[in-house]
């Protein structure tokens, strides 16, 4: 089975409305989506509708966008239960860390069509992958290596001489790593 999935009009969970989280959601506004989200907190400049409950997102949603970092927390947010709560159209994306989601219900939930499909950049195991993803015709994988390009290098480098000559000014760094 091929999955179709027209975007206009979805509802669609972030699932960690960071800096990625919102350029996703920036993204999907234009093509016409409903945005939802969960995050630690809910973000007073942001008018999308906040979700603090995991499984009320996923039954709202038609589909999850897993932006989140990995942490106790957040190590298999999505397990079965928020996959029967998306549903069998339901299409869960995975741009975050592969231990989001359970890996093993999500093939499970796939095979037995309680979910729609996944598109999975990441996985709990990298690089090993379950050998029943590479079968399904409702599952799209990419390498983990979006980053890695010309110009993401290029950036990156000039981001570290604009912060060395900020920090050897005495001006405000451009990027700050809190610490806690």
């Amino acid at each position: 089975m091929i999955l179709w999935f027209q975007l206009h009009g979805k509802r669609v969970g972030i699932v960690g409305l960071g800096s990625i989280g919102m350029e996703v959601a920036k993204r999907l506004e234009g093509f016409g989506c409903i945005i939802l989200y969960l995050s630690r907190k809910k973000n007073p400049f942001v008018t999308y509708p906040f979700y603090s409950n995991m499984l009320e997102l996923a039954s709202t949603s038609d589909a999850l966008v897993l932006c989140c970092p990995q942490n106790e927390q957040t190590r298999h947010i999505v397990n079965k239960e928020v996959m029967l709560a998306l549903g069998n159209k339901g299409v869960i994306v995975n741009v975050g860390r592969g231990s989001l989601i359970d890996e093993v219900e999500l093939v499970n939930c796939l095979m037995e069509g309680h979910i729609g499909g996944a598109g999975l950049d990441v996985f709990e195991n990298e690089p090993n992958v379950p050998q029943q993803l590479l079968a399904m015709d409702n599952v799209v994988l990419s390498p983990h290596n979006a980053a890695f390009t010309t110009e993401t290098y290029m950036a990156a480098t000039q981001l570290v001489e604009d912060n060395l000559e900020a920090f050897f000014s005495n001006k405000p760094l451009l990027t700050i790593v809190k610490l806690e």
